[in-house]
């Protein structure tokens, strides 16, 4: 009997060695099979859909890093569960992979996700779905990999022409904030939305410093220190997002920045300027002090460091050419301590003890591609004068604006005086904009100059009006008209002016044709597309200056200092923490996009589609005599009233029973017929575990995340999805009994770094009268 049984044993030892380099070359061989797509796509991170995706091995696999999230469809519901419980039992980096990459039944021909949103569709077979469909929710450069008569077949979606890029803090080197846009609109619809929900305080320095775009991505200086104590060091790191969908493709740390304890309101203004993205590359200052950096786009490697370009403030890029500032002796403005906790008085006081030095800088060209330096000179530079178009470099030198040659740095032209404000505090810095054969100016002292960009002459001076609040003032050249508004404080009369750009005359001027309560701006100055004027006084506005008309967006804005960025087809609106204007208002990082035909909800829905059976449809018996205890805690805050009460008796001593390690963010708990419920927020699991020692009787997946413990009622395991259903579990074995489709239709994009419904279920399900 035992040399029977030391017989078996062996066999079953050699079978499962045997069984080791066949599994281990089965999921290499998908590795490599993801590697060969995603070499050919030329897809570097983003969202990944596999129509398809039979037992998940590959899908799992299309996660190459962690550039990429991943979603799985088959519309045959027997592989979408053996891909779950795949790519369940997979770890990145000691967490489970699940959530990152995850799958769900494809129930129709429609895909459920937006417009614009993936970026590499991989499928062996379509089935029913169309290249139009596959087409309409690929983002734009987004790729198509579909199997065809035994060939792989790329199919690209062009960039549309309507939209544009936003490469520097003021759009480009000339300092026009004015996106060439046609798409982006009034917000109408959720693109994407990102974490965190909060940035660090309202009376401290923002979270934000920067804000860029080019090609499919967004670039950001951000603050990811904790939220809860401003106290605590600061976390600044350069952030890259895809722009479409909002996928975080890379990080790079900063360990110095400006101190984030100065005070709100404050600046400093040039911050925005230290980083600039044009075509595949980011150039930036990893470091308050450090030197220029170029960065690969797409990985976020530095491809060089700019010798000579130690504490760089300000740079701008044309034609290929890098424009630099770099001071030799630096502010220290990390010495500054908080004296007082009146935000007021702390702001006069950096106003008055840490004003722009006006000593000069090296004005610096460089060949972004090479690192050669071209020239290099003394020169005094305003905060935020530099600007450069195919023929200059221009800036204001504290007295006069002056145009060199943009190859040989020789001064070409310098101006008469033109006045600016004086001091200059942190908070604010004048604004020089080039647009074609003119040069603006406005230095904060309510007047605004146009010269000429080829002899320097004067061509007008005018009335500047009052924009922006605490920071940087407007100067527009939109739809051929010079623009500013007297839109800062709350008793100004929005009024805006639209000027000629060579002689100054008023040829559009209106106030806004809405009544509301203007507070003040919002702490940052304004932005512009061809079509629209975009001021923040309550929210963001849309002003269509043809039309002469406003519209208010109270539940959103921008952070203070940088504001928003419109550009790709949306506005993005990035997280912060300021309570002004308060009458509705998103958290996270938002991009909205505009109306959309596709995206209307019908208004006839059939539930017909929407209730879903499942095996244990019909199946459930409750005894209620026998599993009714007052030692239970069947829902959240314990009943359908939400007391938090219960009549349990709880010993004086409390000692641990057991432990279960599940793992990843966990939902509170309920307690009912001998069991433990628990959700895996992230890995959209629901646990059900034996209430005397912690083993895991049965675990679902559902199809996003799970945020809340579910209700148990009768028998039943009833919870909510942000996959926009609402489930129902057999609480026996987990057994799906059904689920509804709360969401009118299954529609979907990017929350908080995962896939959720645009409607998602969210908080405890509730029971009431059956």
């Amino acid at each position: 009997m035992k040399r029977n049984r030391l017989f078996t044993t062996l066999a079953c030892l050699l079978a499962v060695v045997t069984a080791l380099p066949q599994a281990s070359a089965q999921w290499t061989a998908q590795a490599r099979q993801a590697k060969q797509i995603l070499d050919a796509t030329g897809v570097r991170g983003g969202l990944v859909v596999h129509i398809g995706c039979g037992d998940g091995k590959l899908t799992a696999a299309l996660r190459a890093n962690d550039s990429y999230i991943v979603h799985g469809l088959d519309a045959d519901v027997r592989n979408v569960k053996k891909a779950r419980e795949h790519i369940s039992g997979k770890k990145s980096a000691g967490l489970k992979l699940y959530g990152k990459v995850s799958v769900d039944q494809l129930r129709n021909s429609r895909l459920p996700y937006i417009d614009n949103l993936v970026n590499l569709i991989v499928s062996e077979d379509l089935g029913k779905v169309s290249m139009n469909e596959v087409m309409r929710v690929l983002c734009p450069e987004g790729a198509a990999y579909i199997k065809k008569g035994g060939k792989w077949l790329k199919t690209v979606k062009p960039r549309p022409k309507e939209i544009d890029e936003w490469t520097h803090y003021l759009h480009d080197a000339t300092n026009n904030a004015v996106a060439h846009d046609s798409v982006v609109g009034p917000p109408a619809h959720l693109q994407w939305v990102g974490s965190p929900r909060w940035s660090r305080h309202h009376d401290r320095m923002a979270s934000m410093s920067a804000l860029v775009s080019t090609g499919g991505r967004i670039f950001y200086i951000f603050d990811e220190g904790p939220t809860a104590i401003i106290q605590l060091p600061q976390k600044r790191t350069l952030i890259a997002r895809d722009a479409f969908n909002g996928t975080i493709l890379w990080k790079r740390s900063i360990p110095s920045w400006h101190t984030h304890l100065w005070p709100f309101k404050s600046g400093p203004a040039h911050l925005p300027r230290r980083l600039v993205a044009v075509e595949d590359r980011v150039y930036v200052t990893l470091g308050f002090h450090a030197s220029l950096t170029a960065i690969d786009a797409a990985t976020g490697k530095t491809i060089r460091t700019y010798r000579n370009t130690n504490a760089t403030e300000e740079v701008i890029a044309s034609e290929g050419v890098l424009f630099l500032l770099v001071n030799d002796t630096p502010m220290n403005y990390n010495e500054y301590r908080p004296a007082t906790n009146n935000i007021g008085q702390a702001k006069s006081r950096v106003a008055h003890e840490w004003p722009w030095d006006e000593r000069p800088r090296h004005l610096m060209a460089i060949q972004a591609d090479t690192g050669d330096v071209l020239w290099s000179k003394e020169q005094t530079v305003v905060p935020l004068t530099l600007a450069a178009d195919q023929q200059g470099v221009f800036f204001h030198d504290g007295e006069k604006l002056i145009c060199l040659n943009r190859k040989t740095s020789d001064q070409i032209w310098s101006s008469e005086s033109v006045a600016r404000r004086s001091p200059i505090p942190t908070n604010f810095g004048p604004t020089l904009v080039v647009y074609k054969d003119t040069v603006l100016f406005s230095g904060g002292n309510r007047s605004m100059t146009a010269l000429s960009a080829k002899t320097g002459k004067t061509l007008w001076t005018s009335e500047h009006l009052r924009g922006g609040h605490n920071s940087p003032e407007d100067l527009l050249v939109v739809g051929g008209l010079v623009w500013s508004g007297a839109i800062a404080g709350g008793k100004d009369s929005g009024i805006f002016t639209g000027r000629d750009l060579y002689t100054g005359r008023i040829k559009n001027q209106f106030p806004p044709d809405i009544e509301t309560y203007w507070f003040h701006h919002r702490c940052y100055r304004a932005k512009a597309t061809d079509k629209w004027l975009l001021p923040s006084r309550t929210g963001i506005e849309f002003v269509d200056f043809e039309n002469k008309h406003w519209t208010t967006h109270h539940w959103v804005r921008g952070g203070c200092l940088y504001g928003i960025m419109p550009c790709n087809g949306l506005v993005y609106a990035p997280p912060h923490s300021c309570a002004c204007y308060i009458d509705a208002k998103l958290y996270g990082f938002n991009a909205l996009a505009p109306e959309s035909k596709t995206r209307k909800v019908p208004k006839q829905i059939s539930d017909a589609d929407r209730l879903e059976r499942g095996p244990a449809y019909g199946k459930i018996t409750y005894r209620k005599r026998k599993i009714e205890s007052t030692n239970d805690w069947p829902t959240y805050r314990h009943d359908a009233e939400r007391s938090g009460f219960t009549k349990a008796q709880l010993p004086v001593e409390l000692k641990r029973a057991w432990e279960t390690e599940l793992g990843g963010k966990l939902s509170s708990v309920v307690v009912a017929e001998n069991k433990v419920f628990v959700a895996s927020v992230d890995t959209h699991t629901v646990y059900a575990l034996d209430s005397k020692d912690g083993k895991v009787l049965w675990s679902f997946i559902a199809g996003g995340r799970v945020d809340s413990p579910p209700t148990v009622y009768q028998g039943r395991v009833l919870f909510g999805s942000a996959d926009g259903w609402v489930y129902c579990l057999r609480a026996f074995d987990g057994a799906l009994a059904w689920r509804f489709r709360a969401a009118p239709v299954d529609c979907r994009l990017m929350a908080f770094e995962q896939l959720e419904s645009v409607w998602p279920v969210h908080g405890s399900v509730l029971v009431q009268n059956g």
